[in-house]
């Protein structure tokens, strides 16, 4: 039966299709909700303005032209009204014509009446009307604006609230909607993280498998060899044997400190001491710790060692082994290997930095080289052996020194790493 398997690109891309559509989704039901609630106003201002035409004729509809309701009725804020009277009146059958003509249009909302008299400049009768499906308490009564002509003011505090909790149904949904779309994306999100996480660790294996399979192999075929007691009677292939196993022993030790260093520094950080080092000779050291590798590949190394102040707070061994990384990539990634080490002083920092004129690296892939398993790739084939730990426990190193590290590089030509490192 047929396995079908999808990367974690694919994933990645999914997730990025369904960002966007949950985007779309969400902004759609915000101007939804927008236009639900401006609806909801239109259809409270229109209940209001109907309950006043119902109250002018529950009144002497004689005394009122209320066709051109716009004339006598005023509404200067979103939550006040004001609608023209002739006084006197009589206060109860207003307030019970009122109170009957809101419940009648569905305003089921707590209304401050307010008989506005110009003569006394101020109102003469004030009323709560308490509607019995909004609650709450109101501190402050019917605020006053003063009109040239008397007039009943109707003041509802709660209107907004009122509005909303019509939308309650809307508002629900649109929670619910919210709820299930982030479920949802940090479902898919947890999906590309596992998957991730399990191509990360089949690459680990398979490179581990790679990377210490053949040094085994060699070294198991040379020690058969070498207990061959014929090969004594021949001591330059003895010597080239015995050079064989040191040559993969030296290759296991170093990939071995390799997963060794990186398990460490990803356990619980980094901790170590700084003393007083000079960066030249570290540099120097590094080189000398490379002197087989250099001298196999001929490489021709270039020092620039210019910078007038070399010492600066770090710590020995650390910084030692990042500069072996960054040489050794550099021989790694060069057919012909040319690398320039140079250092220089700008203000307060150390600025080191290691060119090479090897393969270089893709825009794409150069935000990638600091990831831990990442290397280098080209038409989907690694371009060298390794973990891909080396860069990513560069960063961490130079990262804890307080220090930057920044790459350029140009695919064919080659590419240069360059530390910016303070010197206190």
């Amino acid at each position: 039966m047929a396995s079908f398997s999808i990367r974690s690109s694919t994933i990645r891309l999914g997730i990025f299709i369904s960002t966007l559509v949950i985007a779309a989704i969400l902004a759609f039901q915000l101007v939804w909700l927008k236009k639900v609630y401006l609806f909801e106003q239109k259809e409270f201002d229109h209940g209001v303005i109907k309950a006043i035409r119902g109250l002018y004729e529950d009144m002497d509809a004689t005394a009122y032209n209320y066709s051109h309701l716009n004339e006598l009725i005023e509404s200067p804020e979103t939550h006040f009204y004001l609608a023209r009277i002739t006084l006197p009146v009589n206060k109860d059958s207003l307030t019970s014509y009122l109170q009957d003509e809101l419940d009648d249009f569905g305003i089921f909302a707590d209304c401050y009446l307010g008989i506005y008299s110009t003569a006394a400049g101020n109102y003469i009768y004030t009323r709560l009307l308490k509607s019995a499906v909004t609650t709450g308490v109101h501190s402050s009564g019917i605020p006053v604006i003063s009109r040239g002509y008397d007039h009943i003011a109707l003041y509802f505090p709660n209107r907004q609230q009122y509005i909303l909790g019509k939308m309650n149904f809307w508002i629900i949904t649109s929670a619910i909607l919210l709820v299930v779309l982030i479920l949802f994306g940090g479902s898919l999100y947890y999906f590309y993280r596992q998957r991730f996480l399990n191509e990360t660790q089949q690459d680990f294996i398979h490179n581990f498998t790679h990377e210490f399979k053949t040094p085994v192999s060699v070294i198991s075929l040379a020690a058969d060899v070498l207990k061959n007691p014929a090969i004594a009677e021949k001591p330059d292939k003895l010597a080239t044997y015995a050079g064989i196993v040191e040559y993969q022993a030296a290759y296991l030790r170093s990939q071995t400190e390799k997963l060794l260093n990186f398990a460490f520094t990803e356990s619980g950080g980094i901790e170590f001491s700084k003393q007083r080092v000079n960066i030249h000779e570290l540099i120097q050291e590094a080189v000398n710790n490379l002197a087989p590798l250099i001298n196999e590949r001929n490489v021709m190394l270039t020092l620039k060692l210019d910078a007038p102040d070399p010492f600066l707070e770090a710590n020995r061994d650390y910084l030692v082994n990042v500069i072996i990384n960054l040489v050794d990539n550099a021989i790694k990634y060069s057919k012909t290997p040319r690398i320039i080490i140079t250092t220089k002083n700008t203000g307060n920092r150390m600025i080191l930095s290691v060119e090479d004129n090897g393969i270089g690296i893709e825009r794409k892939q150069i935000k990638k080289i600091f990831k831990k398993f990442f290397r280098v790739q080209k038409e989907d084939t690694y371009t060298s052996k390794g973990f891909g730990l080396g860069l990513s426990f560069v960063k961490k190193i130079v990262t804890a020194h307080g220090g930057k590290i920044k790459v350029e590089s140009e695919p064919g030509k080659g590419s240069v790493f360059t530390i910016e490192l303070p010197l206190q």
